[in-house]
């Protein structure tokens, strides 16, 4: 017979975390941690939602007599024309740039480096990089230079001086824009997700006399269906709050590429109405969360 386990005492396994810390000492590791939490996401957001129930604006009598308005400002928000059009605006924006145009381009130039000489895949690499690592400052001025009605590259090299892009195609300016802007992070994952595929099945495939789309389709996509999920809902949601196409054309003209994040800063900066532009920003906020679950489930349903 064996002598049976010695027994813990309670305070031990009472007071002693995995590490082997008491709640006290654990406690004072963590306490910085969920102070900054706190002081820098969840008292403005919380602050946020009080705003959004106010009639705040940035001057006048109502930046002093603040009223409770309740759920008004939310209701002018869902019958607001131009929320309403800037909600368009920015899915179409979503869907062209991010959802099509950086993961149809970032996975074919990952998929096409796979077989380029050395030098080839370096030049292309630092080119798209270059792309994504300068301020976005820099990047529009570029192409405001470049789309420029009289002396832009772009008119030069069409031979079609005059048009002005920025003005009768904006919506498409923003959306090229934010392709050229992005790709290098689709393509830096679908590299990645791309070296995971073995090579036996792709060689296996070739000599049963498979074609290049029945190969992604059959070989390639099963590998990296994970990957591309990952990779739409972090670019689904960058560029559904980026404020870079501001710098291009400021949401104009009659607001035709007014995304939601310009038409927040309209709202709450340029005209002063606070809570309105607060209940709004919280409005964007669900739209966000939504489009995040839906990814998610997406993503478990893989699993």
């Amino acid at each position: 017979m064996t002598d049976p386990a010695p027994s813990v005492p309670s305070a031990i396994t009472e007071s002693a975390d995995v590490a082997g810390l008491g709640r006290g000492k654990a406690s004072a590791f963590v306490a910085p941690a969920l102070l900054l939490i706190a002081a820098f996401l969840v008292f403005p957001a919380l602050w946020l939602l009080w705003i959004g129930l106010t009639d705040l604006t940035v001057s006048g009598r109502t930046s002093v007599d603040v009223s409770f308005v309740g759920m008004a400002n939310y209701t002018k928000a869902l019958t607001d024309p131009l929320f309403g059009n800037s909600v368009w605006i920015t899915l179409l924006f979503v869907f062209g740039s991010a959802i099509i145009g950086q993961n149809v381009l970032g996975f074919s130039l990952a998929w096409s480096m796979r077989t380029a000489a050395r030098w080839v895949r370096g030049v292309v690499e630092s080119l798209v990089l270059l792309a994504w690592i300068l301020p976005a400052s820099v990047v529009a001025v570029l192409w405001i230079t470049m789309l420029d009605r009289d002396e832009g590259t772009v008119n030069r090299l069409l031979d079609h001086p005059g048009y002005a892009w920025m003005i009768q195609q904006p919506l498409a300016v923003i959306i090229v824009f934010n392709i050229w802007r992005g790709t290098a992070f689709s393509m830096l994952l679908y590299s990645a997700a791309l070296s995971t595929v073995p090579p036996s099945q792709l060689e296996t495939a070739r000599l049963a006399g498979a074609s290049g789309p029945q190969m992604l389709r059959d070989v390639v996509f099963p590998h990296v269906r994970g990957h591309t999920l990952t990779n739409t809902l972090l670019i689904s949601l960058w560029t559904f709050n980026d404020f870079t196409p501001y710098l291009l054309t400021r949401g104009e003209p009659n607001h035709r590429s007014e995304t939601l994040p310009i038409f927040l800063y309209r709202q709450g900066i340029d005209d002063g109405a606070l809570g309105y532009g607060a209940a709004a920003s919280v409005l964007m906020l669900l739209i966000n969360l939504v489009l995040a679950l839906f990814y998610l489930r997406l993503l478990r349903r893989r699993t």
